[in-house]
């Protein structure tokens, strides 16, 4: 049977002939976009102690990347839903942003200052671990070019491939290193640190934890739902953060704190 032109097989082909050179990341990307509709893609490295690297980026809307240097990596990342699952170190696999994103994450403000100026529609991310400390995420995103989200046969197709995808990112990206520690709580640390350094607010580490998860979108329920304590006690914690940080509402609160993110 002749081969057809463009398959998906073929491109698959070059992209593992593509491995461990500089021409993988587009071969991979054409690779998947053959299997289904793509709008963009990011290509990024999340790593312990520094910000992540990005390995690659295609889109046809220049709106979808055009702050991913002076915002995302600058600190927005670390409100990135996708980052919690760096953070958490969750399976390899794929992972809808509609699926991992806090209840109230729409209604956030990174949602409102980043994400909505992507145009982002809906967005897959494939997540692998090619080295000890390191995540690599192929984020593939609908956005204004087609303006609709991913179908189920889409879904299907990407969950199907998810072995070959991941095994294909660890193998290419086996050089990448990091170290330290990765953890919620040296997150807090970090904020705690930042505020006293720069404002002189000084924050518990539960207030710190609980600023972060306002930030990235949890309502109360949910914040309380993931440290384990109710949602009366969260609120309080609010009001206690609030009023140290001499603020009253969470867009000031973005404005605050998103600045030391990148400390």
């Amino acid at each position: 049977m002749r081969e057809l032109p463009n398959s998906a097989e073929e491109h698959l082909g070059r992209a593992i002939a593509a491995l461990g050179g500089e021409g993988f990341a587009p071969a991979f990307y054409l690779w998947l976009s053959r299997c289904f509709e793509i709008d963009n893609t990011t290509m990024l490295a999340y790593f312990q102690q520094h910000r992540p690297q990005v390995l690659f980026t295609q889109s046809r809307e220049k709106r979808v990347h055009e702050k991913l240097e002076t915002d995302y990596l600058s600190g927005a990342y670390l409100l990135d839903p996708f980052h919690d699952l760096h953070v958490r170190r969750v399976r390899p696999g794929i992972y809808r942003l509609r699926d991992i994103a806090p209840d109230a994450f729409q209604r956030n403000e990174y949602f409102a200052a980043y994400y909505r100026r992507t145009t982002l529609i809906d967005e897959i991310a494939y997540v692998a671990y090619p080295a000890e400390g390191v995540s690599v995420h192929v984020c593939l995103g609908r956005d204004a070019t087609s303006g609709q989200g991913f179908s189920p046969r889409d879904l299907d197709h990407a969950q199907r491939i998810a072995p070959i995808a991941c095994g294909l990112c660890e193998k290419q990206w086996q050089g990448l290193s990091s170290s330290g520690d990765y953890t919620e709580a040296a997150l807090t640390g970090r904020l705690i640190e930042a505020l006293r350094r720069r404002h002189a607010i000084t924050l518990s580490p539960r207030q710190a934890e609980v600023a972060l998860l306002i930030l990235r979108g949890h309502s109360s329920v949910s914040i309380s739902l993931r440290l384990e304590i109710s949602p009366q006690t969260v609120k309080v914690f609010r009001k206690q953060l609030y009023r140290k940080c001499r603020i009253s509402s969470q867009g000031e609160l973005f404005s605050l704190i998103l600045p030391l993110l990148s400390d």
